[in-house]
């Protein structure tokens, strides 16, 4: 099915802007509920997870569900892409991302507009988010070459495993570090903090693209000895 740019656009800008609303927005509620910093981040890491499912099944086909600068970076660099549309892909991302945000904060009555304190900072965390979005880019790409139709959850199980054994809890987007540099909860970073998270997070991708290219490669073909004659 080929789709027009416009619709793409809004696929991946509305995609993304839900995944952000479902990050802060569980965070917000989980922090609610419970003074528990494990199970808060318990009740962070199942709605984000379970949300990618249903985010890639039904935007997937639209767009190809990037909703991350990273993951459209590395498709761009396949060629899968065309520059223009992948630019205009990580601009409706970073927006939607943002929109997603407010949307959040409007939803539990808190100021619109906020600036994160929460400091997310130091090797540990950069390693972190180089690991978490490799490991995103990989299991994309590997979905690909040998289960398309898995995509969905090989996603949502990925994130929601990742939340727990990288430091940073697995932000593995660009977009995604950014817009929640505009909420002061749960879910926040300080602005500060954003450059490097990135910076970790393209790095972290491109090292998976180079790993899959090679990895996932079709094998040559042998050619056949001719029987002695």
């Amino acid at each position: 099915m080929i789709v027009d740019l416009s619709r793409r656009l809004v696929a991946e800008a509305l995609g993304t802007a839900i995944l952000v609303a479902t990050v802060v927005g569980s965070g917000i509620m989980a922090d609610r509920l419970t003074d528990d910093v494990a199970l808060a981040l318990l009740g962070n890491t199942i709605p984000t997870g379970a949300i990618l499912v249903v985010l890639i099944t039904i935007l997937g086909p639209i767009s190809g569900a990037h909703f991350n600068p990273a993951v459209t970076l590395v498709f761009a660099l396949r060629r899968e892409i065309e520059t223009r549309t992948a630019l205009a892909y990580v601009a409706a991302q970073i927006a939607g991302g943002i929109a997603g945000t407010f949307l959040a904060h409007a939803m539990f009555d808190l100021p619109i507009l906020q600036i994160s304190q929460t400091v997310r900072t130091g090797n540990g965390q950069w390693i972190a988010e180089l690991v978490a979005a490799f490991g995103l880019v990989f299991t994309i790409l590997a979905g690909l070459r040998f289960r398309s139709d898995a995509i969905p959850w090989l996603v949502g199980l990925y994130i929601t495993s990742a939340y727990w054994f990288t430091a940073s809890t697995s932000f593995a987007n660009p977009a995604v570090a950014i817009a929640r540099a505009f909420s002061n909860t749960f879910a926040g970073i300080r602005p500060l903090d954003v450059p490097a998270f990135i910076v970790a997070e393209l790095i972290g991708a491109l090292l998976a693209m180079a790993l899959a290219g090679w990895l996932l490669s079709e094998p040559k073909p042998v050619p056949e000895m001719k029987a002695a004659q």
